[in-house]
């Protein structure tokens, strides 16, 4: 029957994820304080003359691991984000909402989902939010969106 079939798919498809979300490195730390990592983030900041990308989402979430992931592999976008931001994963689990710093966002999360990205200049003075959904291609991201994305809101140095 239809209904059996698309719940074996369900279930076969929801394995997969589980099985791809095992492999990823889980950058999120719900143990970490978020706020005085962000007043640390500001400081380092400032002396670098970077501004700072918050990837907020969670280890929970395959597509913020999958964003994670592209990047890490990706050496064109790896330079990019090594000599223009600070980049950190701000938690947002169960155990963690880290609800004042989200706050302090205006709480992108719950406006575009995860993973969401919120662009802080070096004072901390928030720049962007950039919803993730415009850089997906297919099951990953688009190189060039994502490129164009964090060169749009490098310092200009």
């Amino acid at each position: 029957t239809a209904v059996s079939d698309s719940a074996a798919e369900l279930a076969a498809r929801k394995k997969a994820a589980e099985m791809e979300k095992a492999k990823l490195a889980k950058p999120y730390d719900p143990s970490e304080n978020a706020e005085s990592r962000l007043a640390e983030l500001i400081k380092q900041a400032k002396a670098e003359n970077k501004n700072i990308m918050i990837q907020a989402g969670g280890n929970w979430c395959i597509w913020c691991l999958r964003f994670n992931d592209y990047v890490q592999k990706t050496p064109e976008l790896k330079d990019i984000v090594n000599t223009n931001y600070l980049y950190w994963h701000l938690n947002y689990s169960p155990e963690n909402k880290n609800e004042k710093v989200f706050e302090q966002l205006g709480n992108p999360g719950a406006k575009y989902g995860y993973p969401v990205f919120v662009v802080l200049d070096q004072n901390g003075k928030q720049i962007h939010t950039q919803d993730s959904a415009v850089l997906e291609e297919g099951k990953g991201y688009s190189l060039q969106k994502v490129k164009d994305f964090f060169l749009a809101y490098a310092p200009k140095k």
